[in-house]
């Protein structure tokens, strides 16, 4: 509950910050438009009537004031902005109204908070996320080059594609039309590019899962098919205290429960919410997929299972049978692929759950 005397609300923005403190003792509103420093807000603040607290949004300017305030004794929330309670007929939005409707939530308590990682994890998530983002950059530019010979009636059917001898196939394509040479070069430049940055970023992330911060959970996560060392340390990073959640709760937090709009004695379910860690989600989406096949432990699996304890390999390899099992189930009910893989990403979230909080 709020046990503070001034409940502060900061709309922050890159070049200026928007106070807005109320006294609940006097009932004074105190104003002021400050520059983003954590040193010029945390003046303006140990000014004001003590105790204070103080609340701003989670945004892209990051959790550094969060930081700086609590490093100097202040109670600092982090508010998640889609969870802000405000009156549909509020039609007004101005940074000074957002600040004291801030102020006003925090002294009320109604708020919903999101937690602030610490720097290592921040660190790591910025160099998982580059490798997210080269993935999606690599995935569009293989589209381009796939189309452009797709268009002009060219198919590669020498075995798989984007594997050594393809790449030695695309490289050999010559076209008459210098325009199309052009187009055809620079596309083909992009997705060398981008596969070497993936390369020197997976080289990264491996070196990082090495660290003892990391390595613990990135081997007990990795008994579980379709976790890699990426896989892992990108769940890890983006989740960081396993211990907030239970095995229930950490699938809501990811957005992979249902929607539901019921009434009286009615009940609607729709489909997932989609709230919570985008990239999280996504990795466990991924990961789920790989359950389907019949499940035989293969090589990749044991070892990674080599680099855990006896009690992490044992919960994995009942989790893998028992997520084989559940595809099974949905495939024998002519179920849709595609949901019966949500329902099994959301069931692997519990799953990577009970594997990261196992004791060491």
């Amino acid at each position: 509950m709020f046990s503070e005397r001034t409940s502060v609300g900061l709309d922050v923005h890159a070049r200026s910050v928007v106070a807005c403190g109320i006294d609940t003792v006097t009932g004074e509103l105190l104003r002021s438009r400050l520059t983003p420093g954590g040193a010029d807000v945390l003046d303006w603040i140990t000014r004001l009537p003590g105790p204070v607290a103080v609340a701003y949004e989670a945004g892209p300017t990051g959790f550094g004031l969060a930081r700086a305030l609590r490093a100097a004794g202040l109670r600092c929330e982090v508010v998640a902005p889609s969870k802000l309670a405000r009156p549909a007929g509020d039609r007004v939005k101005t940074d000074a109204r957002d600040a004291l409707h801030l102020a006003r939530l925090l002294h009320l308590d109604e708020f919903t908070t999101v937690r602030v990682p610490s720097v290592a994890e921040e660190d790591a998530r910025d160099l998982v996320r580059a490798r997210e983002d080269v993935r999606g950059e690599l995935m569009r530019a293989r589209h381009r080059v796939s189309k452009l010979l797709l268009r002009r009636g060219i198919l590669y059917s020498d075995g798989k594609t984007w594997t050594g001898r393809h790449h030695a196939w695309l490289a050999a394509q010559r076209f008459a039309a210098a325009p199309v040479q052009a187009a055809y070069d620079a596309a083909l430049e992009a997705v060398v590019m981008a596969e070497d940055r993936r390369a020197r970023l997976d080289a990264a992330i491996a070196v990082l899962a090495r660290d003892p911060a990391w390595s613990p959970v990135v081997a007990r996560l990795g008994c579980l098919r379709g976790i890699d060392t990426l896989t892992a340390l990108g769940l890890a990073v983006e989740i960081g205290d396993w211990q907030r959640f239970t095995g229930a709760s950490i699938a809501a937090y990811l957005g992979l429960v249902p929607s539901e709009s019921s009434s009286g004695e009615s009940r609607a379910q729709g489909s997932i919410t989609k709230t919570g860690n985008t990239h999280a989600r996504r990795l466990l989406v991924e990961a789920a997929w790989h359950h389907r096949p019949g499940y035989r432990p293969g090589v990749s699996l044991r070892h990674r299972w080599d680099q855990a304890s006896p009690a992490a390999r044992a919960r994995g390899h009942a989790g893998n049978q028992r997520l084989n099992q559940r595809w099974q189930a949905f495939t024998t009910h002519h179920k849709r692929p595609v949901i019966a893989n949500v329902a099994i990403a959301r069931e692997l979230a519990g799953w990577c759950w009970s594997l990261a909080t196992l004791p060491d």
